[in-house]
């Protein structure tokens, strides 16, 4: 039978978790999750996150987003509606193309928002009919939460206890 277990260290104060995740780290038990009802500035560094790669894929988006503007503008010029305005017809979608410079950046933000937004949905898990995967509801309003698996208990509740845990919960894992 394993003896691992799920311990949960509730903080009323951003300042007492960061000072908890740090005792931690001193120690050198690992902390499974954070759970914050607001980013807590210096909580990714003493986690060990590593940085966010979601602007590597904003760039993929936006230029995604461009290539589809130039390419319904060209479609558009040339092929499915092409005029002849003043007697200056469009060969070329690059003799015309700074005419459509607004309309490339509009879509370009558009990919670019809508596709992030979609991917951080997906990546956290948050999307609709997902089950929720915060274990208190109270640390979307004012707590802190720290989530350790560990078979270590007792270790772990002393230092939630030397970092002023207000409340400490033991489950089975």
């Amino acid at each position: 039978m394993s003896t691992t277990k799920r311990i949960y260290g509730i903080y009323a104060d951003d300042d007492d978790l960061l000072n908890g995740v740090h005792a931690c780290n001193d120690k050198g038990i690992k902390i499974a999750e954070v759970y914050t009802p607001f980013p807590v500035h210096g909580l990714d560094k003493a986690l060990g996150l590593r940085k966010t790669r979601i602007s590597d894929a904003a760039f993929i988006y936006a230029v995604y987003g461009v290539t589809i503007g130039i390419l319904v503008t060209w479609y558009t010029m040339n092929h499915d509606w092409p005029q002849n305005i003043g007697g200056k017809p469009a060969f070329t979608w690059g003799e015309n193309m700074l005419a459509f410079v607004v309309p490339m950046f509009e879509l370009m933000v558009f990919c670019a928002a809508h596709m992030m937004s979609l991917t951080f949905l997906v990546r956290n898990k948050m999307y609709p009919g997902c089950p929720p995967q915060n274990p208190d509801p109270r640390t979307t309003d004012d707590k802190f939460m720290m989530e350790f698996v560990t078979d270590n208990v007792d270790a772990v509740k002393q230092i939630l206890i030397d970092t002023n845990v207000e409340e400490i919960t033991v489950k089975d894992a």
